[in-house]
């Protein structure tokens, strides 16, 4: 079986870049056409992401293109692992894991934000590329030292980085559904109040009603993702620590 072919162009740092045997000339670089990507899928995203845009955003014909790439498959995973290495891993804290392990989800939260489409790639398998490797040996470093083995220290990271990317989802959801409506959660509700009291009577729904009142009350919104995404980072790494105690 032959190596996958975006395995060489994301090292090509240090495996030098492979040179097309097709098309003109090439007239732009390999990392040109990446940032290219990287700002066509901030401004579409993903599902409208194509190899035609990004050509166009360069000044080439299509096919020109695939002197460079691959394909669109093989070009995304060349972008996840760029955006990747555009922010500096910062220092671990010295102190307890819990506060370690709130860095990495905090660093993965800021980064989906930045990048909205990380959130929409489709692959099991991870793109390994040199900026990926260096972000898992940081993730790794913030558990090392702590009592937790191998396999345990991957699980909790699969675990942190999942429940980020989980959260950091549905606060780009909720904040594209107020860009793209017009409107905030606050008009929504002033809007529709009065219909759904009509079909929800006083007394109908206490407990949701309680609650729920509660809620709009303290968020003036439907809900507040960025609150929601701390609450339960911290129950997440409350489990890590009860962890930690059954292990001493």
């Amino acid at each position: 079986m032959e190596p996958d072919r975006t395995l060489n162009l994301l090292w090509r740092s240090r495996l030098g870049t492979p040179q097309g045997s097709r098309g003109p000339k090439q007239r732009v670089s390999v990392d040109e056409v990446i940032r290219a990507g990287i700002a066509v899928a901030d401004e579409d995203g993903l599902p409208a992401f194509s190899m035609r845009k990004v050509a166009d955003r360069l000044g080439l014909k299509l096919m020109s293109i695939y002197t460079y790439v691959p394909g669109r498959s093989e070009l995304i995973g060349l972008m996840v692992d760029e955006v990747i290495g555009e922010t500096p891993h910062p220092p671990h804290p010295d102190g307890p894991l819990r506060d370690r392990l709130a860095g990495v989800a905090r660093h993965m939260w800021d980064e989906f934000h930045r990048h909205p489409w990380l959130l929409q790639v489709e692959s099991s398998r991870p793109w390994i590329g040199p900026h990926g490797c260096a972000r898992y040996e940081w993730q790794l470093e913030a558990m090392e030292g702590y009592g937790l083995a191998d396999l345990e220290m991957d699980q909790v990271l699969t675990m942190v980085c999942d429940f980020t990317a989980g959260s950091a989802r549905t606060s780009i959801l909720a904040r594209r559904t107020t860009e793209e409506s017009g409107i905030s959660d606050a008009e929504w509700w002033e809007a529709n109040a009065p219909l759904l009291e009509r079909v929800m009577p006083p007394g109908a729904y206490p407990l949701s009603g309680r609650v729920g009142t509660a809620a709009g009350e303290e968020y003036n919104a439907i809900g507040d993702p960025a609150r929601s995404f701390r609450f339960g980072l911290d129950r997440l790494l409350d489990g890590v620590e009860t962890l930690l105690r059954r292990l001493t």
